[in-house]
């Protein structure tokens, strides 16, 4: 996790970049990047990039950023990981490129002057960059197809500024804190600010997936080069007529390759476990991929000691099974309210989520890692929600009387009428005929924190209106359902 940022004045009577403005916008972030710093603003003031640094791969001054090429035409600033860079540089080096240092940031460099914007297509891994190409007058952003890395941006029609968090564009001083009612109403929605919105009317998110190039004219509209939606939606010829154990077997090679992947680093990779499935699974994953120095960290609190809450006596199993390094850290509750503010102000963008993480990571941190596996994320590869259960049973069954004109309204009003509703009844319930028809509906229905109709009782009214109006939950969802899975 690094920390980087930018300014580029495009417009000809735009202010040059205040130095003072991009360092103080950098040095936010140093707790993303505590392993070392630099900035570079071209000869004409006219662009500026930042960086914090945290080395995992070339630990030397090699790897330093920003980063520039031997010619000094191209200027990189890059947080994240590219797992294949060896073998892209490989390759690049047969094509005559010489490199300079051993860092996968270089890479960047020259795969982007090899093959310009195209080369997103080329990477795996998780990054989020900014190249400055000074030939053509351009910078181009990028973001991995998953999101994991942040990239966000603001553009007053002058000047654009980027960085990998909103509380640190903001502290530069040049932004608008007006809200951005559309963020928050999605805050309370989905308890997360759906991309692209922020909390703030001038700050984007650049989409997961997609780049952005700004010329002399202000940047362009992002460009998607990636699309979970679209991947599903491509029938595997290979799959239909594949046998449960062929199945089994493909699904433990793709397993075992992206693991392997992911340890590719010049420090020691740790791992989160609890006692869920996926997180063992990673561990055990791991050791089949060569890895036999191994910590692992579970977090254990003193409120579920000797209960069935308690995941650490099954994760000490787990790894006493695959002989790792273990380490049990106890949370208490006077450390949990110590630490509440320093959550809070670590917590770029509002979330009903990150607290374990913030402990668990605080608990590596202590012992020395910086890079650990987590099993985020293996519920939605696999299905392990009742969600995906769910939300297709409704359609099923919704599909065709959800398609009835103001039914589902009417129902919904009946039914939110009176105060309170029928005893035990979920309070989304009185949705289930408006929104469970569809994907969409039955996916903002099953996931949502509050409901719609419910918006003007947990924030300002008007702002609610507002927001719900700016936001479009429902055409948002569609969106990253488009293209829909063929039958």
């Amino acid at each position: 996790m690094c920390g980087i940022n930018g300014i580029f004045a495009y417009h000809y009577a735009a202010n040059p970049v205040d130095r003072s403005e991009l360092l103080r916008t950098r040095d936010h972030m140093t707790t993303r990047g505590p392993d070392g710093k630099g900035d570079w603003v071209s000869e004409d003031n006219r662009v500026g990039f930042g960086h914090r640094r945290l080395a995992l791969i070339d630990l030397t001054d090699g790897g330093a950023q920003p980063m520039a090429s031997a010619d000094g035409s191209l200027i990189v600033t890059f947080n994240g990981e590219i797992y294949n860079y060896r073998e892209l540089r490989q390759v690049l080096e047969a094509k005559g490129h010489v490199f300079r240092s051993n860092s996968d940031t270089e890479v960047l460099l020259h795969l982007y002057a090899a093959k310009g914007e195209a080369m997103v297509h080329d990477l795996r891994g998780m990054f989020a960059f900014a190249i400055w190409d000074e030939r053509r007058g351009e910078a181009f952003l990028a973001r991995d197809p998953y999101g994991i890395k942040p990239l966000y941006y603001a553009d007053d029609g002058w000047t654009l500024r980027f960085a990998s968090s909103v509380k640190a564009l903001m502290v530069g001083g040049r932004i608008s804190t007006d809200p951005e009612p559309a963020g928050w109403a999605g805050y309370y929605l989905f308890g997360s600010v759906p991309e692209p919105f922020t909390t703030y009317r001038e700050v984007r998110a650049l989409p997961a997936g997609s780049s952005l190039r700004v010329d002399a004219q202000g940047p362009h509209l992002p460009h998607r080069y990636f699309s979970i939606a679209s991947i599903y939606a491509q029938p595997d010829p290979v799959e239909a007529t594949s046998s449960r154990a062929d199945t089994q077997e493909r699904t433990r090679a793709a397993l075992l390759d992206s693991v392997r992947a992911h340890l590719v680093a010049d420090v020691p990779v740790g791992a989160f476990l609890s006692a869920g499935i996926d997180s063992g699974a990673l561990v055990g994953l791991m050791r089949d991929c060569g890895q036999h120095d191994i910590s692992t960290v579970t977090l254990a609190f003193d409120e579920f000691e000797g209960r069935h809450d308690d995941e650490s006596p099954l994760a000490a199993e787990v790894a006493r099974h695959y002989e790792t390094r273990h380490h049990r850290r106890l949370v208490t509750e006077g450390e949990f309210r110590q630490d509440l503010p320093l959550i809070l102000d670590a917590m770029d963008q509002p979330s009903i989520d990150g607290i374990n993480t913030w402990f668990v990571s605080k608990a590596a941190r202590e012992l020395g890692l910086k890079v650990a596996i987590s099993g985020l994320g293996g519920d939605e590869l696999f299905g392990g929600y009742p969600s995906f259960r769910d939300i297709p049973r409704w359609h099923r069954l919704l599909a065709v009387p959800s398609r009835l004109p103001f039914l589902g309204e009417i129902t919904r009003l009946a039914l939110t009428a009176g105060r309170p509703l029928w005893p035990g009844m979920n309070p989304k319930t009185a949705g289930l005929l408006k929104y469970g028809g569809s994907y969409a509906g039955g996916y903002l229905l099953r996931r949502g924190l509050f409901m719609p109709w419910e918006l003007e009782t947990v924030m300002d009214p008007a702002m609610a209106r507002e927001g719900l109006r700016r936001l479009a939950p429902l055409a948002l969802i569609r969106q990253a359902l488009d293209p829909m899975p063929q039958s």
